[in-house]
């Protein structure tokens, strides 16, 4: 059985406050999950927060970037925005973003 990741654990930390987060190894990172809905994701070193037409614009507004990837030659972007600057410095300044990318998690799940 492999390690845990470092980086994820340090994450689900940060994010417990907000409930029973886990980290679920995937496409080579981790999601994110709580109550069984993704609202998060880990790529690399980075945090990506699920974002939906109600909240990228904060994210837009504070620099972040949406997650990417290559398949066949193209670049694939998906509805997950890289954390602000600072957010995983503590919880709270992680709080909002993580709130709002469940939120928007949920939101895609209702549809």
């Amino acid at each position: 059985m492999k390690a845990p990741d470092p980086f994820a654990q340090q994450v689900v930390g940060l994010l417990t406050p907000l409930g029973p987060v886990r980290a679920r190894r995937m496409f080579g990172g981790h999601g994110i999950f709580m109550d069984d809905v993704m609202f998060a994701l880990i790529a690399g070193d980075a945090l990506y927060f699920k974002a939906d037409a109600e909240t990228e614009d904060a994210f837009r507004a504070v620099g972040s970037l949406p997650f990417t990837y290559n398949r066949n030659g193209r670049e694939i972007s998906m509805s997950y925005w890289r954390a602000p600057a600072g957010a995983l410095d503590d919880m709270a300044a992680l709080a909002p973003w993580a709130e709002r990318a469940l939120l928007a998690a949920r939101r895609a799940k209702a549809k």
